[in-house]
């Protein structure tokens, strides 16, 4: 069974930084695509950042530019950083991964079998 566990989360001032990291468990998933969602404050689940196999990325255009994605499979991990944050950025952000045999990332969360608890990212103005 895979476990995945995101820490990293916290309180930072717009255009501040922070950087998540998501410690997949139970088995390797160097062969599987993986990605980062989040969750507002009354909003549905959206799509940050996906990461395939080979490490090719796809962002959300609310991201993309402040945000990069990054996996070190040597040690099951994935990261997100994530500069000039911006208090629309405030959210619960989720690790995901597909399941083995599933190489690319994905735009879309019921794409992904196992999911994080969630770390809190609050960006204040």
């Amino acid at each position: 069974q895979v476990q995945l566990v995101e820490s990293g989360g916290g309180l930072v001032q717009a255009g501040g930084s922070l950087r998540l990291s998501c410690v997949a468990s139970g088995r390797t998933l160097r062969w599987n695509a993986m990605g980062w969602f989040r969750q507002g404050p009354g909003k549905e689940r959206e799509f940050v950042a996906a990461i395939s196999w080979d490490g090719s990325t796809n962002y959300a255009d609310s991201v993309k530019g402040r945000f990069t994605i990054s996996r070190d499979n040597a040690k099951n991990t994935m990261y997100l950083q994530m500069d000039s944050l911006k208090p629309e950025d405030t959210a619960v952000y989720y690790c995901s991964a597909r399941k083995s045999g599933e190489y690319r990332g994905s735009y879309y969360s019921n794409d992904y079998d196992y999911w994080g608890q969630g770390t809190q990212v609050t960006v204040s103005s």
